[in-house]
């Protein structure tokens, strides 16, 4: 008997957030660890909306790879497909909050254990019940671990998973001087739903404007195109409709897992309502279904803002209810 598929399967980066706290006068600036990475946060996201959700990935095996470990299985999170390497270390990366909550980086990777996940590394368990199969561009920024990321979205996607990409484009992980956009594309031409950022869309867009990039993405496996904007509307796209959608009003602190959170609410929904590939135009085109997802989606993704860290700032299910007024 075939396998149920209700697991969002989230593949790449764990990191350790290193979040800053304000400089007082005279005293050297403090930093919190937070456990973090978009993939693994998507991941915690989903577990803590009551979705099953399985990350899979290279771990080091320092204290750090081992703080990840617990704090993934702590969430809920499956951690039966994830890897260890002692062979680099967990990379780490610096944030820093202006007054308005809005986050700037600094990394520490390359080296990193995240990127020496190899195509061999998959077991077949991890698609056998996946619902979707949800990746970062964070996976894409040498070209091995492209390979295994690309490996990884075919290798779902015959399993019959539905492919999920934020591009969650973080330029200074990428080679100096190099152009992500081949590499980029290559990933953006394997997926179902694809989830942007204002910026992010202009930076594919280039010397085309927004619209031809929109009708590239569609003309590719995308059934669905999502772009969301802060506090602005969500925009999204099928080959048929296009519209808006709104947000929810809060009082934002730290704005870094806000994408992230905005996709693991969006990913429970279309797995608690069993939409696949194959399905999303429909379900996007249908306004009570899409209504539904976004507004999940959104309220998830400003709950996110409204506590601090990555991991930890992720909703449960109730605190999403009550945000969209929505019943159990």
């Amino acid at each position: 008997m075939a396998q149920a598929r209700t697991a969002v399967v989230c593949f790449g980066e764990a990191l350790i957030d290193f979040l800053g706290g304000p400089a007082e006068p005279g005293a050297p600036r403090c930093f919190l660890a937070q456990p973090g990475g978009a993939p693994a946060n998507v991941a915690v996201g989903v577990a803590r909306l009551g979705g099953r959700a399985r990350f899979v990935g290279m771990l080091a095996t320092d204290l750090f790879g081992d703080a990840l470990l617990e704090a993934l299985r702590a969430h809920g999170v499956d951690v039966a497909q994830v890897r260890r390497t002692a062979d680099a270390p967990t990379a780490l990366a610096f944030v820093s909050l202006d007054a308005g909550g809005e986050r700037s980086f600094s990394f520490y990777r390359p080296p990193a254990a995240d990127l020496l996940f190899r195509a061999q590394d998959f077991d077949e368990a991890a698609f056998a019940d996946a619902a979707v199969f949800h990746v970062c561009s964070n996976s894409l920024t040498e070209p091995a671990i492209a390979g295994a990321t690309l490996h990884g979205m075919a290798r779902a996607a015959a399993a019959g998973a539905l492919v999920s990409l934020d591009l969650n484009l973080r330029p200074a992980l990428w080679p100096r001087g190099a152009d992500p956009r081949p590499v980029l594309w290559r990933a953006l031409a394997l997926a179902r739903l694809v989830k942007l950022s204002r910026e992010e869309l202009a930076f594919l867009a280039t010397a085309s404007d927004e619209d031809a990039t929109i009708a590239r993405l569609l003309g590719e496996a995308a059934e669905a195109v999502v772009v969301t904007d802060g506090p602005a509307p969500v925009r999204w796209w099928t080959r048929a409709r296009a519209g808006t959608a709104p947000t929810c009003p809060v009082d934002a602190v730290d704005t870094t897992a806000a994408g992230d959170g905005f996709v693991a609410g969006l990913l429970w929904r279309l797995t608690a309502r069993g939409i696949g590939p194959g399905d999303l135009a429909a379900a996007f085109e249908d306004d009570a279904v899409r209504a539904d997802l976004l507004r999940h989606a959104a309220a998830a993704g400003a709950l996110a803002t409204t506590r601090h860290g990555a991991f930890a700032a992720m909703p449960d299910a109730d605190a999403v209810r009550a945000l969209t007024g929505t019943a159990r």
